[in-house]
């Protein structure tokens, strides 16, 4: 009956110390697809959608506004729209620097938009405690896609040589980084 009981004891034991394993968060620097949240410094970055821009279409022309760089005809525009959660309870400033790379070691970096006439545009601002990028009350938080736009210029041959992978560069340490495989 003893053998009994201290058997049971253990096993209990055991379950709760593999549960409570279960339970660590470890940090998470790469994701293998889009929308799993990565953390870099003190906060955590989520691409929420990544896709090419059509100028031509009344939407994707919303998100264009401000942006001075020319596309070629063989180059298209790609939109990342990123969102960025500061979990802890003091100020943090998000990344500033970016790039995506292909299979061919090919690195595009964003271009630049206006931030004072496209309310989409991502802008590195220091985020409060328990904030988000972007904020609740901005127009870039109240669409369906709810992230700022990262844009970039890119030939249309470079989408083939996937997985396209962007990589966040910690303001802290610019050595220290995060990536996401992007879907195209």
């Amino acid at each position: 009956m003893l053998r009994r009981v201290l058997a049971v004891a253990l096993s209990l034991a055991l379950v709760a110390a593999l549960s409570a394993c279960g339970n660590k968060q470890s940090r998470i620097t790469h994701a293998e697809t889009e929308v799993i949240y990565i953390d870099l410094g003190r906060l955590k970055y989520q691409v929420e959608i990544s896709r090419t821009l059509n100028p031509a279409d009344p939407e994707d022309s919303e998100y264009l506004k401000g942006v001075t760089a020319q596309l070629g005809t063989a180059d298209v525009w790609f939109a990342i729209f990123v969102r960025v959660q500061n979990e802890s309870n003091k100020l943090q400033k998000p990344a500033s620097q970016f790039e995506i790379t292909d299979t061919q070691d090919n690195n595009f970096n964003p271009v630049s938009i206006d931030s004072k006439s496209n309310d989409f545009a991502y802008e590195p601002v220091t985020i409060p405690g328990k904030g988000l990028l972007p904020n609740v009350d901005a127009i870039a938080a109240q669409n369906s896609i709810n992230g700022e736009l990262l844009l970039f210029k890119i030939p249309r041959a470079n989408l083939d040589n996937r997985p396209l992978v962007l990589t966040i560069h910690d303001p802290a340490d610019y050595q220290s980084v995060g990536t996401v495989n992007l879907d195209v």
